[in-house]
């Protein structure tokens, strides 16, 4: 049943938005505020799906009240009651985050429909951040043992800082699923979260990638193009592989990093950016260092935080777990039942040499599901899960 909340100082209007509303359905629960302060309090206590607003109001103005919505609870779409003098301030509401606005005094055909709209919108919203809810299961850090509860404790304490980190560890392990934890735990996780693979973008391209590149930069540059760098505004930058990436590119990340600042390949204008750092590497950066492959200089820019992902080698009590995290995971993409794996079968997955490591043990898993009998055995161990 849709909740709404009428914000509104004049006794007469509230009167006759609550008797339009109420005659246009019986499912609306409708409130009402007799001033900002008292609206916001409301807001704060109760979930509402529509906020409609008066612009003048004593104690705390319309433009107040949807700012401080905005902060509390960003989700509520919020319609502005507008009087004839307030229709520019009503406009600008529009670039602050309100949804609509109604003149007064309101009529009755465009008030509904604004109304349905807005309430068909709040839907769209609550669907869409459970889907994105949804969706970032996919990023789930499996595991028990020692090393793990380590990494989720290191996590929880540096997420929410603007600290950058760099990920170690070798190929598979999932260094960028502690990236996207970082990112989702942080105060920016409504922001964006661009990734770039530094090695598989080509050394004379990955600038243009990063940093964006002007009209005629380069042979086939045939128009302004914003880089990643810009993309990743008020969110997280994740350079994956970053000790692939090359010297020349490694100077402007460095400057990036210092002056919160980039340049568009083939311009010198400064275009302000303001992201957070994540890098990962499975290389030993302090030997590309001493090899002449990395800036030091970008390293302890980089590195303020360490964070070092084990093989799989070196968490094997966390095999049982994921085995049964990645059976339900495969059974749901395939749309079959969920096998079981046998205590034999588990056993043996525990005593492999994981050479590649989670990436691997989710491709054998597979594997096993689809040759494997309606319980996967040792037997189908020692025959579909060699190399």
């Amino acid at each position: 049943m849709p909740k709404i909340l009428i914000i509104e100082d004049e006794a007469a209007i509230r009167r006759v938005l609550v008797k339009i509303l109420s005659e246009e359905s019986d499912t609306y629960t409708v409130t009402e505020a007799e001033d900002g302060l008292a609206g916001i309090e409301l807001i704060k206590k109760e979930d509402y799906d529509l906020v409609l607003c008066d612009i003048k109001m004593p104690k705390m103005d319309g433009v107040e009240v949807l700012e401080a919505i905005k902060k509390i609870k960003p989700e509520i779409p919020v319609v502005m009651i507008s009087g004839h003098g307030d229709l520019d301030t009503a406009v600008n509401t529009m670039r602050l985050g309100a949804f609509d606005y109604i003149s007064k005094p309101p009529d009755l055909n465009r008030l509904l429909n604004t109304v349905r709209i807005a309430l068909d919108r709040k839907e769209l919203v609550v669907e869409n951040t459970r889907l994105k809810k949804k969706v970032s299961k996919k990023y789930e850090m499996i595991g028990e043992s020692a090393e793990i509860s380590q990494i989720k404790e290191m996590i929880e304490k540096v997420a929410p800082t603007e600290a950058r980190v760099l990920i170690t560890g070798p190929n598979g392990t999932g260094k960028e699923l502690v990236a996207h934890w970082l990112h989702q735990k942080s105060d920016r996780s409504k922001g964006a979260m661009i990734e770039v693979n530094c090695a598989a973008i080509p050394s004379e391209l990955i600038e243009s990638e990063l940093f964006g590149h002007v009209k005629g930069a380069f042979t086939s540059a045939n128009k302004d193009r914003a880089g990643k760098f810009e993309a990743a505004n008020g969110g997280t930058i994740f350079l994956d592989e970053v000790g692939d990436m090359s010297l020349s590119a490694q100077a402007k990340v460095l400057r990036a990093l210092q002056e919160n600042k980039v340049q568009r390949v083939g311009s010198d204008k400064d275009i302000k950016v303001d992201v957070r750092v994540i890098a990962a590497t499975n290389k030993d950066l302090k030997k590309e260092i001493e090899e002449g492959n990395f800036r030091e200089d970008l390293y302890h820019r980089l590195a303020v935080i360490l964070i070092k992902v084990p093989a799989l080698n070196e968490r094997r009590d966390d095999i049982p777990l994921l085995v049964e995290y990645f059976a339900d995971r495969i059974a749901s993409e395939h749309g079959t039942a969920k096998k079981s794996f046998s205590d034999k079968a588990i056993k043996l997955l525990q005593e492999y040499d994981w050479t590649g490591n989670i990436r691997e043990l989710r491709n054998v898993v597979e594997r096993l599901i689809i040759l494997g009998g309606g319980e996967v055995s040792e037997k189908d161990v020692k025959l579909f899960a060699t190399k």
